[in-house]
C-alpha cells in the first residue's frame, strides 16, 4: 500500500475542498476527528459481529447488477467502503497534524470488538491531544498507534492492501466527483 501517495492524494482532496468552501485559516480537526468516530461506528455497524442479539451477524457483500454499463454486475462491499471511509478521515488528520508520513506497523488485539473499543480509545485521545495541546511527539505516538491499529483491523477483516488502495483511489475519484457537483 502507498501510504505517500494516499496523503498526498488526501491533501490534494482536502486542500480543493478548503478552497471551495472557504474554509482557509479554521481549525477542522474536531470536525475530522468526529468525522472519523462516526465513520469508525459505521464501519463497525457494516462488520456486524457485535451484534450477539442478532443472527445475522456477517458482514454484507453482495453482487448488484449495473444496467447499462459494460459490466453487467460487481461486487459491492459495503465493510470495505466504509474502513476505507475511515482511512481518508485517518489521512486527513495526519495531514493536519504535519504527520511525517513514515512506514506504519500494525498491531491487532484478540478479537475484532477489541479492536474497535481501542482504536475508539485512540481517537478520542487524538482529539484530546490536539484540544489540550499534548506535546508534538505525544501526539504522533498516539496518532501512529491509531493508524497502526487501523491497518491491523483491516487485517483483522481479511483486507489486503491492494483491495484497501485500490477501494481508495476509487472513493478518492467519487469524493472529488461529489465536490464538482457542489455536495
Amino acid at each position: 500500500m502507498n501510504l505517500q501517495k494516499m496523503f498526498e492524494m488526501q491533501k490534494a482532496l482536502d486542500e480543493r475542498i478548503i478552497k471551495e468552501k472557504g474554509l482557509e485559516g479554521q481549525d477542522l480537526l474536531p470536525n475530522l476527528i468526529l468525522a472519523l468516530q462516526v465513520e469508525l461506528a459505521e464501519c463497525a455497524n457494516e462488520w456486524r459481529g457485535f451484534k450477539h442479539w442478532s443472527n445475522d451477524r456477517e458482514p454484507r457483500i453482495c453482487v448488484i447488477d449495473k444496467k447499462g454499463q459494460t459490466a453487467k454486475e460487481y461486487y459491492k462491499n459495503p465493510l470495505l467502503e466504509e474502513y476505507v471511509d475511515c482511512l481518508h478521515f485517518i489521512l486527513s488528520i495526519g495531514n493536519r497534524i504535519g504527520y511525517a508520513h513514515e512506514n506504519l506497523g500494525k498491531w491487532t488485539d484478540f478479537t475484532i470488538v477489541n479492536q474497535f473499543n481501542h482504536l475508539f480509545g485512540y481517537a478520542s485521545d487524538l482529539y484530546k491531544a490536539i484540544h489540550e495541546d499534548w506535546f508534538e511527539e505525544k501526539l504522533f505516538d498516539t496518532y501512529d498507534e491509531f493508524f497502526a491499529g487501523f491497518i491491523g483491523l483491516g487485517k483483522m477483516f481479511g483486507l489486503t492492501h491492494e483491495q484497501i488502495e485500490a477501494a481508495y483511489m476509487e472513493k478518492n475519484a467519487v469524493n472529488h466527483q461529489w465536490q464538482q457537483e457542489g455536495y
